[in-house]
């Protein structure tokens, strides 16, 4: 991608951070266990130094099984962490001289906070329950608005409901980038491919069981149930926007069954094993079962996607575009566009969610190629599939009628019924010959790019 567009170069970044333990890097990644010990000792030296800022620590959002790790916490109230992290980010964009900061989430999940009126609503009331210390206000709430606050992109990589309405709206009143929620890494990332494919060819999922267990820090917050419900929810809900796509496969509102366990092993550690099980409907009354076992090396999937996150969110940040000679505008404040490293896409209010993975790539893709004022890519392969003469000329039979195109640059054939064509087109001649009654086109008229042919 950064052969096709300017883009942050991973060695550039600076990075610092907070965390409810104080250990520095270097222990850490040696508590962590997921680095070759050859690599640990050659980045022990620079590891060593690096020790995380006070984070926030609240046991009625986190499982109390972390509450040993808790010895580097902001302590005070709400209001008194949320200046403390607006600080912080100040601090760090001055003593580091970086261009700009952004923030992402990478702690373990939080439970669903419970949305309230007058507490989460709106960007006032969610900034006066913080002053009022209100108790369903999260850690990540409170990180997201000291980011959002200070001109922060925030990226939310954990499953839980941090962006409330009211971080919705103070985003957008801010004009500052928001996007989440999960990194999608392993199992889930492969079942919104299998699904996609499935439900693609017309096969039908009726069960889908998926099991994992882990060791990791991670997976001793999850085997808390609070916890473990926000985590359920992320994972459960990655196949609804494929299984709406196809009404024929599915009734309104059915839906297959679907069920997510996570359970605590501690001596797998960070090497997370995934199962599941798909179960299809198919034809005659038969049954078509997928079974698949899945290693998730947990961290080493989840950091290359931290670096991914932040560097097409800061791309996102310097991208303008202008409508039919209108201003040019950015992005809504809601990057959708991270959908395709996001468990739960979160996308602007009253947009659609897509979670099938190469939907999600193709968005990326031809937005960088609009930028250098490429085409989008469509995958008709009409250039392909068609027969061209030496003049370029392209050839469509169809109901009583045969058309001739001389095609110059690019163009693309809908039909719309069987006496109408339309063509999204770059500099085509066209001819329509009736066969049948000898008559010519009776209509022909050209609509921004979409040029409307038809006959009698």
């Amino acid at each position: 991608m950064k052969d096709l567009l300017p883009m942050v170069d991973p060695n550039d970044v600076i990075f610092d951070g907070w965390d409810i333990s104080s250990m520095n890097l270097a222990d850490a990644m040696a508590r962590a266990k997921v680095l070759d010990v050859q690599v640990q000792d050659q980045l022990r030296p620079y590891m060593e130094k690096m020790k995380p800022r006070p984070g926030i620590f609240d046991v009625e959002f986190v499982a109390a099984n972390q509450t040993d790790r808790a010895d580097n916490v902001i302590r005070g109230t709400k209001q008194e962490q949320l200046d403390q992290i607006r600080a912080d980010i100040r601090q760090f964009h001055a003593s580091s001289k970086v261009d700009k900061v952004i923030v992402l989430w990478t702690a373990n999940t939080e439970r669903f906070c419970d949305v309230l009126p007058g507490v989460h609503d709106t960007a006032d009331n969610l900034l006066s329950a913080i002053a009022n210390g209100h108790k369903e206000v999260s850690p990540s709430t409170i990180f997201a608005v000291a980011s959002i606050l200070e001109g922060c992109t925030y990226i939310n990589g954990s499953p839980q409901n941090t962006f409330v309405p009211g971080v919705l709206e103070l985003a957008e009143k801010k004009k500052v980038f928001i996007g989440g929620d999960d990194f999608k890494s392993g199992q889930t990332k492969f079942k919104s491919v299998l699904v996609d494919f499935l439900v693609s060819a017309g096969i039908k999922p009726v069960s889908m069981v998926s099991y994992n267990h882990l060791g990791n820090n991670d997976g001793k917050n999850l085997s808390s149930p609070l916890q473990f419900r926000s985590k359920e929810i992320s994972k459960s809900n990655v196949v609804d926007d494929m299984v709406e796509s196809n009404p024929i496969l599915y009734s309104p509102q059915e839906k297959p069954d679907h069920c997510v366990v996570i359970k605590y092993v501690p001596y797998v550690g960070d090497s997370k094993r995934a199962m599941d099980e798909y179960t299809s409907e198919i034809m005659m009354g038969g049954h078509n079962t997928i079974v698949v076992h899945n290693t998730c090396e947990d961290s080493l999937l989840a950091a290359p996607i931290i670096l991914d996150l932040f560097i097409l969110a800061e791309l996102c940040e310097r991208i303008e575009f202008s409508i039919s000679g209108s201003k040019f505008q950015q992005f809504h404040t809601v990057l959708s566009i991270l959908s395709f490293l996001c468990k739960a896409p979160l996308v602007p209010p009253g947009a659609p969610v897509v979670n099938a993975l190469f939907k999600q790539r193709s968005c990326i893709v031809n937005i960088m190629r609009a930028c250098i004022g490429l085409a989008p890519i469509n995958h008709m392969g009409i250039e392909h599939s068609v027969l061209f003469f030496s003049s370029k000329m392209l050839r469509y039979t169809g109901r009583n009628c045969e058309l001739f195109l001389i095609l110059y640059t690019y163009i693309i054939i809908i039909i719309l019924n069987s006496k109408q064509l339309a063509f999204i087109f770059e500099d085509v001649v066209l001819c329509v010959e009736n066969y049948a009654s000898g008559h010519y086109v009776t209509r022909c008229h050209v609509l921004g790019t979409i040029l409307c042919v038809s006959w009698n």
